[in-house]
């Protein structure tokens, strides 16, 4: 691997340690802490906590861009903006909660029209820049104009998965790292995918310094402005490289999440009984007495291992 790929993830490693420190005490001084919901009674001890985290990483991830080739640089920086602008919908959600005490934040249809409309936008800048072809595990497929409700689904997917799956000190980030850094890794692997190979490393960077603060018992939680913006660089960093048929398989625990919520709902609306002693998954476990940080581990071992094979073959095929 080049080392221009290890020196953007220490680079924003470093800045995401430094920022971390005045982003909790500036979220501490506007008191913007986190509101425990009354049903996740394991996590009261939490009420309070700093929310809106995400800038530890999102700040830091901007740094990337320092690194990009001169050649094709547009797509990351694309990758970025929509990132961005997810962390907006994110943090107006977020503040909603905060100042105006409401535990929804944004009504969930509002949510729903502002990540159609970004994934609309992304769909589009897909299909009219010609790349339609999806490549998994390299077998290549152009599906024309289908990629645009593709996008769609992968964006809302992706970013209501990663959201659900921020539960617990550490398991939405260090999830995230995991399957980032396999992802950038393949990325590597296919020509002319460099750029969008270093902004994942950018984010694994950064990652790795807020989970400093953010593993248990985290400092600050992430809020939905970096669960969003998670969600919004996974689901487009896999579109614009074609990789998005391998995002449901490295990305396995995101895909629990959101099944295990989607069963729970569908079965009690149904039946009034439960499925599961608490969704997502991983507050059924919970409930079981498995302590989070058990989870959070072996979330992220599934994840590496899985990444890791799926990387596997990439590296025989390409």
């Amino acid at each position: 691997m080049e080392i221009k790929y290890i020196l953007c993830a220490l680079v924003t490693f470093s800045f995401a340690c430094l920022l971390a420190p005045f982003v909790i005490q500036t979220c501490k001084k506007l008191k913007a802490g986190q509101n425990i919901l009354h049903y996740v009674d394991k996590h009261m001890a939490k009420q309070g906590t700093p929310t809106m985290g995400g800038f530890i990483f999102l700040i830091p991830l901007i740094f990337g861009l320092l690194f990009l080739q001169a050649e094709n640089r547009f797509p990351a920086l694309f990758l970025v903006i929509v990132t961005l602008s997810y962390a907006l919908l994110g943090f107006l959600d977020d503040f909603i909660k905060i100042h105006y005490h409401r535990n929804e934040g944004l009504r969930p249809y509002q949510k729903i029209i502002g990540q159609l409309g970004l994934a609309l936008i992304v769909g589009l800048y897909i299909y009219f820049s010609g790349t339609t072809a999806l490549n998994f595990f390299g077998l290549q497929f152009d599906i024309g104009a289908f990629v645009i409700p593709l996008v769609i689904l992968v964006l809302l997917a992706t970013t209501n998965s990663v959201n659900l799956t921020d539960g617990l000190d550490g398991l939405a980030g260090g999830v995230s790292f995991s399957y980032l850094l396999f992802f950038g890794l393949i990325l590597t692997l296919i020509s002319g995918a460099e750029n969008l190979a270093i902004m994942c490393f950018a984010l694994v960077g950064a990652l790795l310094g807020f989970l400093i603060f953010n593993v248990y018992p985290a400092k600050i939680f992430m809020g939905d402005t970096g669960s969003l913006a998670l969600g919004g660089f996974i689901g487009t960093v896999a579109v614009l490289s074609g990789l998005e048929l391998i995002l449901p398989i490295m990305g396995i625990m995101f895909v629990l999440s959101a099944l295990s919520d989607i069963i729970q709902v569908a079965y009690y609306k149904r039946t009034k009984k439960r499925v599961f002693l608490m969704a997502p998954l991983h507050h059924h476990f919970e409930q079981k007495g498995v302590h989070e940080n058990r989870i959070v581990v072996v979330y992220i071992i599934i994840t590496t291992v899985v990444s890791l094979a799926v990387l596997g073959v990439y590296m025989t095929v390409l």
